[in-house]
């Protein structure tokens, strides 16, 4: 039971004759692929394509060290999950009640205007793939909706399946257009020495790629998926470190091929594109005239996959985080990984509420732009979170709430220090980048 004080009397750890060891097998995979496919958005390939364009293979090493610092962070959640048998808010609920507030806050704000950012970038390429059909704001408002009636409709299982199928159609895209362009690969090997490029504010555009690299709140939502697929004790420890090896191998996969492309097609001609989601719009434009039709209509295919992955495993994923917070501010008692199992959560009205708030409020965005003020407080708690993350992870796994078998190695200690200062330090950046003289 926890209290919020600062301890857990009872870990739930599961007895060793239930906690029996599988062997780490491929045939388990799933959770990996889900939140792979979820945290690589439209805006982290636009970024590490902007990278390859701007600095070539330079930075191929802070793509990859972001990969790396997600694998911990997921890790870390994963292994909290399964070596206690309780769930993220339990943990979180052990440190105190700001942790609460701080959620609660961060959910309802984030959800708000992530759902319209979601909902306008699965529209972009379908508008692009059919531009006389009908508007963008209304390409937007059906992404969100078909999103919604899925997810309503469908428990885990059937959500992983179809989460696999797109994320094999975004590998299969972007293989081909890292091949495609044509890659120096003795420059991309180069590449991997950690080496700063010779330009203004180089340390923190380096520090932005490594911490952009693959999910925010997607992170924290693995542990949860773990516990979708059944994984409920430390006897698939095994297995869930070597699912989340292929998630961030996987995003490690997407990411290293756009760098590609940008460094290959777009810093070999000094071509700029846009941030932000059109930058892949005028990508697929330039993909037209470099390589044809045919192969654009493909990218804008993988485009719109990459996309919709994203806005259904948060549909589905932080509705399920959710419905977790409000059970356990009901109940007051222990969350635990077995009603996650279950399905239990998926079922209740906090999941199915919060899919409504992801998807329906946000259309007025869509139609009538963005509120000023909600977008500096949106990028404040955006910015805050990650450091949250990591840093109340490093105290959870290193307390007596963790069984001391499953606690931090140095390893794991060393990987989350450095992603919590990284994030704390682009949360100072990106807070005072905010421009506050207009906010009052």
């Amino acid at each position: 039971m926890a209290d919020t004080t600062g301890n857990i009397t009872d870990t739930g750890t599961p007895d060793a004759a239930d906690a029996a060891p599988r062997k780490s097998s491929w045939r388990y995979i799933g959770p990996g692929i889900v939140v792979a496919a979820t945290g690589v958005g439209a805006g982290d390939l636009v970024a590490t394509l902007i990278a390859g364009s701007n600095f070539g293979y330079t930075l191929l090493w802070a793509a990859v060290l972001g990969c790396l610092v997600k694998i911990s962070l997921a890790e870390a959640w994963g292994r909290w999950h399964l070596s206690t048998g309780r769930t993220l808010f339990e943990g979180w609920a052990s440190l105190g009640r700001w942790t609460t507030w701080f959620f609660a806050v961060y959910v309802v704000v984030w959800g708000f205007v992530y759902g319209a950012a979601a909902m306008s970038s699965s529209a972009l390429p379908l508008q692009a793939l059919f531009p006389d059909v009908m508007d963008l704001k209304w390409w937007g408002v059906a992404c969100g909706v078909v999103g919604l009636v899925f997810v309503w409709f469908n428990k885990y299982a059937v959500f992983e399946k179809v989460m696999t199928v797109l994320v094999g159609i975004m590998f299969v895209v972007t293989v081909y257009l890292a091949i495609r362009v044509t890659p120096n690969l003795a420059d991309a090997f180069a590449g991997l020495l950690p080496v700063l490029p010779d330009e203004k504010d180089s340390v923190l555009n380096t520090l932005g790629l490594i911490g952009g690299v693959g999910g925010t709140i997607t992170l924290a939502a693995y542990g949860y998926w773990v516990n979708a697929k059944g994984w409920t004790d430390t006897g698939w420890m095994k297995v869930m470190r070597l699912d989340n090896r292929v998630a961030y191998i996987t995003t490690g996969v997407f990411v290293v091929a756009m760098l590609f492309v940008g460094a290959e097609l777009l810093h070999s001609a000094n071509i700029a594109i846009a941030g932000g989601d059109k930058g892949l719009v005028q990508l697929g434009d330039i993909l037209e005239e470099e390589y044809g039709t045919a192969t654009a209509k493909f990218f804008l295919i993988g485009f719109f996959a990459t996309s919709f992955t994203s806005l259904i495993g948060v549909w589905h994923g932080v509705s399920l985080m959710f419905a977790d917070f409000v059970a356990r501010l009901r109940a007051g008692t222990a969350a635990t990984g077995e009603k996650v199992a279950s399905g239990e959560r998926e079922r209740s009205w906090p999941f199915r509420l919060y899919l409504l708030w992801l998807t329906f409020p946000p259309i007025v965005l869509l139609f009538q732009g963005q509120p000023f003020r909600l977008v500096i407080i949106y990028g404040v708690l955006g910015a805050a979170f990650m450091p949250f993350l990591a840093l109340t992870l490093v105290w959870l796994l290193n307390s007596a709430r963790t069984p001391a078998e499953w606690r931090n190695g140095w390893l794991s200690n060393g990987m989350l220090g450095i992603a919590g200062l990284l994030f704390l330090v682009l949360c100072v950046k990106q807070v005072w980048d905010q421009p506050w003289s207009e906010f009052f």
